[in-house]
């Protein structure tokens, strides 16, 4: 089947050069300047990380605030006791609950981005494991989602804190803000988002961590970046 290529993408695709290895300021540049569509798009990130998949390496994951956020409206859910309650809602929690919240998404709910529990309630959150696990929302110590302090997860969240993990493939494929966000932003939330891979590297993983990184927009093409810059 032949498929045609719109104008829009005809044009982005003049202007960007695929073969070409661009530092952060020109990539970002370029993305702005490619034409948009009628919605604003994310700034989509792909780290791609310098290990031997058949040694079975150590999954890389970890946590970062993004410091100007995704740009999306980040909805939080706290299952936590009532002695916790009134803490998670004072930092802006959208619902908090025990058994009457684990009973709601176990009937369907799911109308938030990120899980907080405390250590207590993930005995009785684990019947939701089939239902949160396949769209990454339980909560788990290692994001920092399952903890005695649920206002401070939840203040996190809503700065922007994001978790980044490996693929099968050994990369990080995330969203790190929208193309609306001026340029600054745009560079200042993926270097502390490359800054923080780059502190969770393996002791041993030798010579250069980041093979390689791609920046593109949800429907746009991809702009390489040059990865010597972050060994």
């Amino acid at each position: 089947m032949v498929t045609t290529m719109s104008k829009r993408m005809k044009e982005a695709k003049s202007l960007v050069d695929s073969s070409k290895l661009h530092n952060l300021q020109e990539a970002v540049d370029t993305l702005k300047k490619v034409p948009q569509p009628k919605f604003d798009q994310s700034v989509e990130i792909s780290i791609k990380l310098n290990l031997d998949l058949k040694e079975k390496p150590q999954p890389v994951r970890g946590t970062v605030i993004l410091p100007h956020g995704t740009g999306k409206t980040v909805k939080v859910a706290v299952f936590c006791k009532e002695k916790d309650a009134q803490a998670a809602k004072n930092a802006g929690a959208d619902y908090v609950g025990d058994a009457d919240l684990i009973k709601k998404v176990n009937t369907g709910f799911l109308d938030f981005n990120i899980a907080v529990a405390t250590p207590e309630m993930m005995k009785d959150l684990a019947r939701l494991g089939k239902i949160l696990g396949p769209r990454g929302l339980m909560p788990t110590p290692k994001a920092g989602t399952v903890t005695n302090d649920v206002a401070n997860a939840v203040k996190e969240a809503k700065k922007g804190k994001v978790e980044f993990k490996m693929d099968k493939t050994a990369c990080i494929n995330m969203a790190v803000s929208k193309i609306s966000f001026n340029e600054k932003a745009i560079c200042e939330n993926i270097r502390s988002l490359i800054q923080a891979v780059k502190q969770n590297r393996p002791s041993s993983v030798k010579g250069q961590f980041i093979k390689s990184i791609n920046l593109s927009t949800t429907m746009g093409p991809g702009v390489k970046l040059d990865s010597s810059e972050y060994k």
